[in-house]
């Protein structure tokens, strides 16, 4: 079973300069100086042995991902590095996630690398010998705060074949203990690098060791992969439609590749996201398909819908789940007849049975495995049509609008429709047009600046008010069933009644509602903005 750990640390180098000689791993500065560090204990030296794998073309290591087999010291074993963004904290953090040592790598880590790895092995890369002296800075009452770790390291190359390549440098990691508070954490960090740099450290051009060790041993190498191509494309001029279009894929389909391991973890939120991104590339490349070939993305469609689905077969039972829990507990218990709290837990957990296991098999198998590669494919080559080529703002603004005139018939079309399942049924369709519309003006930001992000808030309030909508009738839908289960079982359904009839208060609400908002929403000025 493997173990994380999350780590925060800073990383320096030695600068070529006298007083750079102060610092080794006997002569480090005086870092009681440091804020809240009263003393500082070396714990020793230790010998450690790291094999680093990745793809031939280096995969891992364009995303900042490390994958290693280390022997030595305490932590012995097989160690996947995964960053985190965490925009208030100055330095690297990075999730490691620990597996026992074996020959090979380990399928549990391997996993989690798929959606980047996709078919190519993992062979390995570099070695790295390292000689560490650690020493722990503790406060005045013995709380651990951060280690520093002199490293001593000797780099060589293991691939190609013939390219033994060797580097030799020193380092220093400095990593706050496990539970230090990022606010004071950060401020511990500060302190120790204005001690380090004023002794003649530099804060580190490297990331991690890998990258310091693949620059070193292969320039060639270094030079190709220090650019990825995302964000290549994100520096260059969007003037045409196309790259618009594509900077907007390229963010999705990276937004899916990054997820993935999230959702694998089962961490907080990463399945709704990974499905959000599924659901932006799909209606992108519908909303401009003058500018992608629907010959190439339409089959990438179905497979992404498909995707959706996977994601979304627990995901939606959990959020169903809870809003009739959190519906329940506003109802007085003089007016919960039955064990209506009991059946509702064990109405979800029957229907959310199977669903992690089903989704972690999806990505584990071939399909999606094709759908990772073809999305590759079509970004190495992309389908471009003859409007990619021009301006990008009347291209992308002319399919916005393509999408609010879709928009705006389904919702004539919904308040038309008289209250009942057809108008039900209607609304929902008017939804899935204003999600389409949303995301295909975020994708045309850059190109419209302002006026495509008013549209985006203002669909936006139009998608909730009708999703708010979609989910009463999904609720009610579940209310009804469990009445019905409640009633075979000799239970009183007056409660799942009670909760039905404030669903379907909620769902007429939000339909007297929505004229005024489209009326809102829809007016001319909004449009003409988006064209001027």
């Amino acid at each position: 079973m493997a173990d994380t750990v999350r780590e925060i640390e800073r990383k320096y180098e030695m600068a070529e300069t006298g007083a750079a000689t102060r610092i080794d791993a006997d002569h480090l500065p005086d870092l009681t100086r440091a804020g809240r560090v009263a003393t500082v204990t070396e714990r020793g030296t230790r010998a450690l042995d790291a094999v680093y794998y990745d793809t031939a073309d280096q995969r891992l290591a364009a995303d900042g991902i490390t994958l290693r087999r280390r022997t030595g010291g305490t932590d012995a074993g097989w160690h996947l590095k995964l960053p985190v963004a965490l925009p208030e904290v100055t330095g690297a953090v990075r999730d490691e996630i620990r597996a026992p040592l074996s020959d090979a790598p380990p399928r549990e880590l391997t996993a989690l690398v798929r959606s980047r790895t996709r078919d190519a092995p993992l062979i390995p890369l570099v070695r790295l010998r390292t000689r560490r002296t650690v020493h722990d800075l503790e406060d005045a009452a013995g709380r651990p705060l951060a280690e520093v770790a002199v490293d001593d390291v000797r780099a060589r190359r293991l691939h190609p074949e013939g390219a033994a390549r060797t580097a030799r440098w020193r380092e220093i990691e400095v990593e706050l203990a496990p539970g230090s508070g990022r606010g004071a954490g950060q401020k511990l960090l500060d302190e120790v690098e204005r001690v380090l740099t004023g002794a003649g450290a530099r804060p580190s051009a490297a990331p991690s060791k890998l990258a310091r060790a693949l620059a070193e041993t292969s320039p060639e190498a270094a030079r190709e992969g220090a650019a990825r191509p995302a964000a290549a494309d994100a520096d260059r001029p969007r003037r045409t439609a196309g790259d618009v279009v594509l900077r907007y894929v390229r963010a999705q389909v990276r937004a899916i590749v990054e997820l993935d391991p999230a959702v694998r973890r089962d961490l907080p939120d990463a399945v709704h996201q990974m499905r959000v991104a599924t659901r932006r590339l799909r209606s992108a490349f519908r909303s401009y398909a003058k500018v992608l070939d629907r010959a190439a993305t339409d089959p990438l469609g179905v497979e992404l819908k498909w995707l959706a689905t996977e994601l979304g077969a627990g995901r939606d039972q959990e959020v169903l789940a809870d809003r009739l829990s959190a519906a329940l507990a506003e109802v007085p218990r003089t007016l919960r007849l039955g064990p209506v709290s009991a059946r509702l837990r064990s109405w979800s957990a029957r229907h959310r049975a199977g669903a992690r296991e089903r989704l972690l098999a999806a990505l584990d198998g071939p399909r999606y495995l094709a759908l990772l590669e073809n999305l590759h494919a079509l970004l190495g080559a992309p389908p471009l049509r003859r409007p990619a080529a021009r301006p990008a703002p009347p291209v992308v603004a002319g399919a916005v609008l393509r999408d609010y005139r879709r928009l705006a018939h389904r919702i004539e079309v919904a308040l038309d429709t008289p209250a009942g399942p057809a108008r039900d049924e209607a609304l929902h369709s008017a939804r899935k047009a204003a999600k389409r519309i949303r995301y295909a003006a975020e994708a045309a930001s850059p190109a419209l600046g302002r006026p495509a992000r008013a549209f985006v808030r203002r669909t936006k309030q139009v998608q909730q008010l009708l999703g708010d909508h979609q989910d009463s009738v999904v609720a009610r839908a579940a209310l009804r069933e469990l009445a019905t289960q409640a009633r075979r079982a000799g239970e009183s359904g007056f409660t799942f009644g009670l909760l039905y009839g404030r669903e379907e208060a909620l769902a007429a609400r939000g339909e007297r509602e929505l004229p005024a908002l489209w009326a809102k929403v829809s007016r001319p000025r909004y449009r003409a903005a988006l064209r001027a």
